[in-house]
């Protein structure tokens, strides 16, 4: 029996990297766009979102937040170049892709999927690592096959059309993009070289997917428990297509059920919320939630793996050596020792996501990377030191040896 649903969005994730030196050039070009613009967040409008985070880290990721209207104000009056080096000072900016009209699309052959590109926020950090986040969702009364389908199918439309069979492709038909083709190069507009991305080993052809599903109450009940939908919930997580006939195992999922008829999946390509409509919260206040608190605990977490992979392969450098350490002790005060949210529920979330994406281990590595390098540089420096005193003492020997000879002339 094919599963109804209530509600669902998906957003893809795209990882990229701006060199650090053209950071601010990149955030400049935001700003000239007329479609891209600062995404300004306010503590009376954002309350939830306010509220979760800890003011370190709100102050991190939402700067904004601290600009009173006022401040805007004289923001938006200042040339836009001025604009772009102030937003090159904070640790994370992000702006909001506006779109003229939605952009529709059909995916697969026959009947397809119609979907929808409902926003894409543009989320940049400092160091120029940077996130595009593009919310889709299905039209039409989909069914839960045809998440599957569709999630399974649109992660990978960055590859290169060739190399998929005529089940994978997807075929955009709309004003905005004639083909598949013009939405890769908007999206390659956007994030542009990748050369960066894959100096860090970032999977630049595939997206990472964070998806929300809430399905008919008929389905999981009171008198239908989830084990029964268990299977469903595997090829969710693991953004396999509906007719998957493989054995399959949870064994790569880390999962968390804090919520009435939810059951949230995180593997290392992303992450998913599977509920039912049997309780009002799953199609009112857990979307939102989930699209806000959740998501941005997401990427930031992301966002650190990425940073420490970075400054793994800077520590390789000689001449960044004093430069990376200073950032990577910047780093772990700042961001590693910091707790994200005092919320019960967004802490374990958190701490899931950093268990999936084996950041203890990562951060350990690049700190023994830094130990051995202090060493190093500690013995460098003694012996420098010890070099230099015996240099003194061999001068002054020889001082005191020339001087007992003239004396002894007299």
């Amino acid at each position: 029996m094919e599963l109804k649903i209530n509600y669902q969005y998906t957003y893809f994730i795209h990882p990229f990297v701006v060199k650090q030196k053209k950071y601010q050039k990149y955030i400049l070009r935001l700003l000239k766009d007329a479609n891209c613009k600062l995404k300004r967040f306010e503590k009376e409008k954002d309350l939830r979102l306010y509220k979760h985070f800890t003011p370190k880290m709100r102050d991190f990721l939402f700067s904004s937040f601290s600009f009173t209207n006022a401040k805007y104000s004289k923001f938006k009056e200042m040339p836009i170049e001025t604009q772009a080096a102030v937003l090159s000072k904070y640790p994370c900016s992000i702006f909001e892709y506006t779109i003229k009209n939605d952009i529709q699309g059909k995916a697969g052959d026959g009947k397809g999927i119609f979907f929808k590109i409902r926003k894409i926020e543009i989320i940049c950090f400092q160091t120029g690592i940077c996130f595009l986040c593009m919310k889709t969702n299905i039209e039409d009364n989909p069914t839960f096959s045809d998440v599957l389908n569709f999630n399974y199918k649109f992660r990978d439309i960055k590859q290169d059309n060739q190399t998929l069979n005529s089940y994978d492709k997807i075929n955009i038909q709309t004003d905005s993009f004639a083909s598949i083709d013009k939405l890769t190069d908007f999206i390659k507009g956007i994030t542009g070289s990748n050369v960066e991305a894959i100096k860090l080993d970032i999977n630049t052809e595939r997206f990472l997917t964070y998806s929300y599903v809430c399905i008919d109450q008929s389905a999981w009940n009171v008198d239908n428990p989830f084990e029964k939908l268990e299977n469903n919930f595997i090829k969710f997580v693991r953004c396999l297509p509906a007719d998957n006939s493989a054995s399959l195992k949870d064994d790569d999922i880390v999962s968390l059920s804090k919520w009435k008829y939810t059951k949230m999946g995180i593997t290392k390509y992303g992450v998913t919320l599977f509920s039912s409509s049997a309780d009002i919260n799953n199609y009112t206040i857990l979307p939102n939630e989930f699209e806000q608190q959740y998501l941005y605990t997401y990427i930031f977490e992301l966002y650190k793996k990425i940073y420490l992979k970075k400054l793994s392969l800077e520590f390789k450098h000689l001449a960044k050596i004093k430069k990376v350490r200073k950032e990577f002790i910047t780093f772990t005060k700042n961001i590693w020792i910091q707790e994200v949210t005092e919320d019960e529920i967004g802490t374990m979330f958190d701490h899931k996501i950093k268990e999936i994406l084996e950041l203890e281990p990562l951060y350990h590595e690049v700190k023994n990377e830094y130990d051995v390098l202090y060493k190093e540089l500690n013995i460098e420096k003694n012996k420098n030191i010890t070099i230099a005193i015996s240099i003194i003492l061999i001068a002054s020997l020889v001082f005191n040896i020339l001087n007992f000879v003239l004396l002894s002339k007299y």
